[in-house]
């Protein structure tokens, strides 16, 4: 039985492999000339977070789905401007990815279940709603590694959650709890959410409310408490809104009906039973053995055996 004080690890993993994709120079290659950039790049991003950070548990989430249908349905632009294929009835087939790196993911989940670090995605969630569901349910403390500012809904500092977040390689990390957002945001965990769905954000396609940005959300979010009061202000003639305010909120109610399920990680996601405890030896040496020789891994690999071995 898990007790309350094993650390948790959540790998928002392609956010990782983008970033190493982008961080570690593309003349890393296969002995057959196959860039490998992101693999080596995301083993040595593992390897200094298990060593600076030593949790006991660790998941590599995925995005099964990265555009999935039930919020596309409720925000159609939702992530459309990503969309490198469409398929004949219009429906997203696939999210643009650099030509080099799409042949390097599956290569990291091979690498990653030789080595036996769970690995999931759930087919109709993103990552994020692994995130989310794997979070609410941990008995102890979470990191959560991501450069995806949308989880930072998630912290809380009565449950010991946290956000790390890339600045630089994993090198440099901004270790994101309440105190930082309340800085940075004038916000909590649960109020990011509110926060984001208002300002909106052009990288997932999500519109907000015209003319109300980030400082202004804010400001709002501080004088009513959240989504739910700032829309119950609109209808109260005494409510302290500006008429402009007033008037685009009001127009944004079917934006604002909607977009909290968009917005905000699923925490119902039906998670499959898998060992997350962090593996000291690999689950398949021989495997691991064929794929370090066929790719070129040479010391990001062994680093990380070192590493998870101590």
């Amino acid at each position: 039985m898990r007790g309350v004080t094993r650390r948790l690890m959540l790998l928002d993993t392609a956010s990782l492999y983008f970033r190493a994709y982008f961080g570690v120079p593309d003349s890393v290659k296969a002995p057959d000339g196959t860039p490998v950039n992101a693999v080596r790049g995301l083993l040595d991003f593992i390897d200094r977070l298990v060593k600076d950070h030593r949790p006991d548990d660790l998941v590599a989430c995925m995005d099964a789905d990265w555009r999935p249908q039930w919020r596309v349905d409720l925000i159609p632009s939702y992530k459309a401007h990503r969309v490198a294929v469409e398929t004949e009835a219009g429906r997203p087939d696939e999210e643009e990815v650099p030509d080099t790196l799409s042949p390097q993911v599956p290569v990291i989940e091979e690498v990653l279940d030789a080595l036996g670090i769970a690995r999931v995605g759930v087919e109709g969630y993103e990552a994020d709603d692994v995130i989310g569901t794997f979070t609410g349910r941990a008995d102890g403390p979470v990191d959560i590694v991501t450069g995806d500012r949308d989880l930072y809904q998630l912290v809380d500092d009565k449950r010991g959650v946290r956000v790390l977040y890339p600045l630089k390689g994993v090198g440099t990390l901004q270790l994101t709890d309440e105190t930082w957002l309340r800085e940075k945001y004038g916000v909590d965990g649960s109020g990011y959410a509110d926060l984001a769905l208002l300002r909106g954000d052009p990288s997932d396609g999500l519109p907000g409310v015209p003319g109300i940005g980030e400082k202004t959300a804010a400001k709002l979010l501080d004088q009513f408490g959240d989504l739910a009061a700032i829309m119950a202000a609109v209808d109260d003639p005494k409510a302290k809104l500006t008429p402009s305010q007033r008037k685009r909120l009001d127009e944004s109610r079917p934006y604002v009906a909607v977009a909290p399920k968009v917005v905000r990680v699923a925490g119902d996601v039906p998670l499959p039973d898998v060992d997350t405890a962090l593996p000291h030896t690999p689950r398949d040496p021989a495997s691991l053995e064929e794929l370090a020789a066929r790719w070129g891994l040479g010391g990001s690999l062994q680093r990380l055996l070192t590493t998870l071995g101590d």
